[in-house]
């Protein structure tokens, strides 16, 4: 019989791992001693968990592993935006980025290899799709960025499900690490600082809310279905009105006290009329909402141009005199290719969307 593959551990919730450790005849409390010694004490060496009984040591050396996504390369932005490239199982890298400001340090975690989905506007659903990540690998980049961050005496504080991939088509991967990232024996953070952003998956909204209370983000980028099913193309299975209606859904469960994060990116002359603004303010009204507005960050043969910062402005303080809370989303790491809309990893696509975008931009070149 073919010896089987060491479990990760890195990929168990709380729960998991009690039931893995059960199976194997211990207490359940002992998972729990082993969580504080991975996420609380940064040991991962099984030896040197001195609490645990050494035959179980022993047992769980022999049976389970710590791995970690490899770091390909690290960049480190002017505004001190850090970026890193990972290689992760199927020999592909994603992009994990660690955004600090004043003391939050906001990390953007990548939940699938490439996007299935193709938004116009965004580079990573230009490099089509190549899978899943494991609830593994998407801790693991929490777990690497808090290791750069231990020796200054910090640690991550948010998690935006907003790297590459659409985290509601990798749903039991995506749900398995909030939940360890939300748990106080792992990372503790606040539900309130764990976002899943999702382009639409109406389904995953509704699964999401039978499973967990983590923070909901919306990317509408459109206030009506004609423009959303060109920039947003899931938005052709699921309009707005049923979109909306899963939102609705989701913050009955959240309580009057929280509110949904909606994320509209900013385009030249395509969705940033006044017009527009007052459409959105409109169609959110039923919604407690905050509104993040995204100024589009350029990349290569996108057909797209960031409107200038009056215009952008002018679309705010329309939302705010409307009664939303606004906020301007700063643009971070773009020297970099860091900022919202520019991860691309290195993707092997399975489909032909990347062959069909590099030959725009070599079109683009020759021109």
């Amino acid at each position: 019989m073919a010896q089987q593959s060491p479990i990760n551990l890195y990929g168990l919730h709380r729960e998991a791992l009690e039931a893995f450790v059960e199976q194997l005849g211990g207490r359940a409390y002992r998972a729990r001693q082993v969580m504080r010694w991975v996420y609380h004490q940064g040991v991962t060496d099984f030896a040197a968990m001195t609490d645990l009984a050494k035959s179980f040591r022993t047992q769980m050396a022999e049976l389970t592993c710590f791995s970690l996504p490899e770091v390909v390369t690290r960049a480190e932005s002017a505004d001190g935006t850090i970026k890193w490239v990972v290689r992760v199982a199927n020999g592909n890298c994603v992009e994990t980025v660690l955004i600090p400001d004043r003391g939050r340090n906001t990390l953007c975690v990548s939940s699938q290899v490439g996007c299935m989905l193709d938004c116009s506007f965004c580079a990573t659903g230009k490099q089509g799709f190549n899978g899943n990540l494991s609830a593994a690998e998407i801790v693991g980049q929490v777990y690497l960025a808090n290791a750069e961050l231990r020796g200054k005496d910090q640690s991550v504080t948010n998690v935006v499900m907003m790297g590459m991939g659409e985290p509601l088509l990798n749903f039991d991967a995506v749900l398995a690490a909030t939940d360890i990232m939300m748990d106080d024996l792992a990372f503790g953070i606040s539900k309130r600082r764990v976002t899943v952003s999702t382009a639409g998956h109406v389904p995953g909204i509704y699964a999401l809310a039978q499973a967990t209370d983590v923070s909901l983000a919306v990317s509408l980028h459109a206030p009506n279905d004609a423009l959303r099913d060109v920039l947003v193309p899931i938005n052709r299975k699921y309009p707005i009105a049923t979109l909306l209606e899963a939102c609705e859904h989701y913050l009955a469960g959240l309580g009057e006290k929280r509110s949904l994060t909606i994320e509209y990116t900013l385009l030249k002359g395509v969705n940033d009329h006044i017009e527009h603004a007052e459409q959105l303010a409109r169609l959110l009204r039923p919604l407690r909402c905050k509104i993040n507005l995204i100024p589009f960050n350029p990349f290569a043969a996108s057909g797209y141009e960031k409107p200038d910062e009056a215009r952008v402005r002018r679309f705010q303080t329309y939302l705010m005199n409307a009664g939303y809370a606004t906020m301007l989303r700063t643009t971070r790491g773009d020297d970099i290719n860091a900022a919202c809309g520019q991860l691309v990893g290195n993707v092997t696509d399975r489909t032909k969307r990347q062959g069909r975008y590099l030959a725009r931009v070599k079109a683009e070149e020759v021109a």
